[in-house]
Order: C-alpha cells, then sequence, then structure tokens
C-alpha cells in the first residue's frame, strides 16, 4: 500500500495478535511469549498511565507500532517527559512512511500533553536507521547507558 490507506489509534484489547506479530520483525530471536503471558503483559499495558501503545494501519492490516511513555517529573517546572520505545515495522510493510508517521504522532501527543522532550533510544548502528531517527526531528546530542540484567 502506498500509505494512502494509513491511520493510526491506540491499541486496545482486540489487538495483541497484530501486535505480537508485529514485535516478531522486531527481535526476530526473541521467544514467542505463551498466549497466557502475552495477554497479561498486554492488560497490565493497557491499564499503566501514561503508556500508550500506538498501531498504524495500512488498511485492516496491523503494520507498525510504537510505544509512547509519558513520564511525571518534578523538575523542569512539572513538566513531563516521554520515551519512545518499541518502534518497528512488519517487514512486508517497510520503506512506506508508516514508523516516521506513527513516531510523529507520538511526538505531537507528548507536545500536547506538555512534556518538554521526547527521548529515544536505539541500539542500531546502521547508517539508515540512524539517519531514519534524525529525519524524524530526533538529535544525537546526548550519551546514553543501559544496564541488563544477568542472565
Amino acid at each position: 500500500m502506498a500509505g494512502g490507506d494509513f491511520s493510526i489509534r491506540p491499541a486496545a484489547v482486540g489487538d495483541l495478535q497484530g501486535l505480537t506479530t508485529l514485535y516478531q520483525h522486531l527481535n526476530p530471536t526473541d521467544p514467542v511469549l505463551s498466549a497466557h503471558m502475552a495477554t497479561e503483559r498486554f492488560c497490565a499495558i493497557l491499564a499503566q498511565p501514561g503508556m500508550t501503545v500506538l498501531i498504524g494501519f495500512a488498511g485492516e492490516i496491523a503494520a507498525a507500532t510504537v510505544t509512547l511513555v509519558i513520564v511525571p517529573n518534578l523538575t523542569r517546572n512539572g513538566a513531563s517527559y516521554a520515551l519512545i520505545e518499541n518502534v518497528v515495522t512488519h517487514a512486508d510493510h517497510r520503506k512506506q512512511g508508516y514508523a516516521g508517521k506513527l513516531i510523529r504522532h507520538a511526538i505531537e501527543e507528548a507536545w500536547n500533553v506538555g512534556c518538554y522532550k521526547v527521548m529515544l533510544l536505539t541500539g542500531s548502528k546502521n547508517p539508515a536507521t540512524l539517519r531514519f531517527y534524525e529525519n524524524c526531528g530526533f538529535m544525537q546530542d546526548k550519551t546514553g547507558y543501559q544496564i541488563r540484567r544477568p542472565s
């Protein structure tokens, strides 16, 4: 699809299957969650204040998704900040601008609720991926750190 029939909305209860399919395109080596675990986690996500999973649909197909988290804050005059995570487009729908539309939509939602910044981390070193995020308005001007739980 050439992007004309593309819509964005927050995820709802009936979207779990489409999301789990999309997430297989994000981290293909991750184990598939059991139906019970996926349902439990998805219900927790839907109930989490300030957390929105946005889905972009090409027609009726869940083609791309991003997660937006709005974090209340006691600095910056109480202005919240936002995190964007789990950016993924189904392999069959890449290079059509869907992820960019979703990211710009998420940023606009963050601005609408008064966030003073939106952050996004990527583990990718691919110049095309980095250019993509820069084209969405992000600057690579901070140093990011992470720690992962030992296996």
